[in-house]
């Protein structure tokens, strides 16, 4: 595909595959093929050497992984994308690339549980300093920055409270101190936000949540320019963790309808939402697209929809949970998200299992917290699932 004129959804079915098509077939095909042949021994060296395009070795290279990757780089408009077994390993491989012992690295609180682990445990351990700042404090995070660091390292929305970093605005103040500025837009998706146009230099993905889009694949990806791409490629290559051509096949197979997905589940997330709000045993809710958002200005301007995630918090913290979910008919109790199915759960059980009760409440997620990966389903079915769920759990309140 070579129009980048062409819209969001356009790109989303077209856009990498037509160089790996063979036989007349209109779809990627999957090569498991591990090793790859030459009968022409220069040949073979200029392409193991990267002089000639071409695949040696599954480890490395596949033609199925590649097409995929092709696909995501023009959706985020990025010169180049290397994947990953998983997201986390996108993002452990990633920073691994670029951190050495000395090193400082910021970020903010409200990252993903995994993501947390890997800056308040692995990173110390290599003597890399690492500054979590509070999520949508901009001047706190400009100071850390200002101080010196390597990496300035942004997720938003977040995993599961959904706040709102200004990427352009951090963007300039990474820039500005030299450093490498990496966002993880497995929430956003390149259907809603492009982190690349905003000013950041790495934009990541868990390919298994949105991008696939079926919870039936893992995989990892990173998009940016060449030069950095390459150096990622080249640690990961190394230390091998590659992603599957079957989960390649089946996340681009996924992508065909990611804009259509998205859009379902950003107008079902906002509805949710709403409802949520009118629900006298819900705290809180936590959406960007709610006017309530602290940062829905900053949402609104830097997306072009609000995402189908969602969270809220509920009068009677764990018990409350216990006694709802399972009472939802049409909704998955699971630990994944963006997938076709919505799919609930408590942060205790899925993005933040790694964390202690303690880390949870100073990242500011109560333990009554549950989280809403809103699905395609017609919307008027969930809110009446929801509904017979706290009419359950009211009842319950009354007996008691």
């Amino acid at each position: 595909m070579t129009n980048t004129d062409a819209k969001m959804g356009t790109k989303a079915v077209w856009a990498g595959e037509k160089d790996y098509l063979v036989h007349g077939a209109t779809q990627v095909p999957v090569v498991l093929s591990v090793a790859y042949g030459y009968d022409d021994m220069d040949e073979w060296y200029d392409v193991a050497i990267g002089k000639k395009k071409g695949h040696i070795y599954g480890r490395n290279t596949n033609p199925t992984v590649q097409a995929f990757e092709d696909k995501l780089k023009i959706l985020e408009g990025a010169e180049a994308a290397t994947s990953f077994s998983t997201g986390m390993a996108a993002i452990s491989n990633t920073l691994s690339t670029f951190l050495v012992p000395g090193d400082r690295i910021v970020s903010i609180k409200d990252t993903y549980g995994g993501t947390n682990k890997i800056f308040t445990e692995f990173l110390p351990r290599q003597e890399i300093e690492v500054a979590l700042c509070e999520t949508g404090n901009h001047e706190q995070i400009e100071r850390e920055v200002e101080k010196g660091c390597k990496i300035l390292y942004l997720e938003t929305p977040t995993n599961p409270t959904v706040k709102i970093t200004d990427i352009e605005r951090m963007a300039k103040a990474g820039k500005a101190a030299g450093a490498l500025v990496v966002v993880d837009n497995t929430f956003g998706t390149p259907i809603n936000q492009n982190p690349i146009a905003l000013g950041a230099d790495l934009v990541i993905h868990s390919a298994t949540k949105f991008l696939g889009g079926h919870a039936d694949a893992l995989g990892g990806v990173v998009c940016g320019s060449q030069e950095l791409v390459e150096k990622i490629y080249h640690f990961r290559e190394i230390n091998g963790a590659t992603m599957d051509p079957m989960a390649a096949y089946l996340i681009l197979r996924g992508m065909k309808t990611l804009h259509l997905r998205v859009r379902q589940q950003c107008d079902n997330a906002m509805t949710l939402a709403k409802y949520l709000q009118t629900k006298e045993i819900v705290e809180a809710v936590y959406y960007p697209g709610l006017e309530t958002h602290p940062h829905h200005d900053i949402a609104k301007k830097q997306m072009r929809n609000f995402g189908g995630m969602l969270s809220f918090a509920v009068k009677g913290g764990v018990d409350t949970v216990r006694d709802l979910l399972p009472k939802l008919q049409y909704a998955n109790r699971a630990a994944n998200l963006g997938a076709v199915e919505t799919t609930v759960g408590p942060a205790r059980t899925t993005s933040h299992v790694e964390c202690t009760p303690e880390e949870r409440a100073a990242m500011g997620i109560p333990e009554g917290l549950i989280r809403i990966s809103c699905g395609i389903e017609e919307i008027e079915d969930i809110i009446a699932d929801f509904d017979q769920a706290f009419n359950h759990v009211e009842s319950l309140l009354k007996v008691k």
